[in-house]
């Protein structure tokens, strides 16, 4: 997984323009992310279709504004720059709960 700062791009509609990715928002005091972030290497083994991207909130909060992205940690499905998927809450996420939301936004 990336993080957004890796791309040196500023504009994430740059970088999510073309292909399939996964937006992962957390915080470093964010104790559900702490939650979740041992599993995210198996999601992301799970799902290598898509390119996942971790947006620390703290550091990106005009993105997520834009996206309203307001409770973490949270996932945002993008494909060919179109959101298409959402789990945003301020809820623990386990990895059962993400792949079923992954599974079910991709196989509709």
């Amino acid at each position: 997984m990336k993080n957004f700062e890796d791309y040196n791009i500023e504009d994430w509609h740059q970088v999510t323009k073309e292909g399939k990715y996964i937006l992962f928002f957390h915080a470093d005091w964010c104790p559900d992310c702490k939650f979740i972030e041992p599993k995210l290497p198996e999601l992301v083994a799970e799902y290598p279709d898509f390119e996942w991207i971790s947006f620390n909130r703290d550091n990106n909060m005009d993105i997520a504004q834009e996206l309203g992205i307001m409770g973490i940690p949270s996932f945002v499905i993008i494909e060919n720059g179109k959101e298409i998927g959402r789990l945003v809450n301020k809820d623990r996420k386990t990895k059962e709960e993400v792949e079923t939301f992954i599974n079910g936004v991709v196989n509709k």
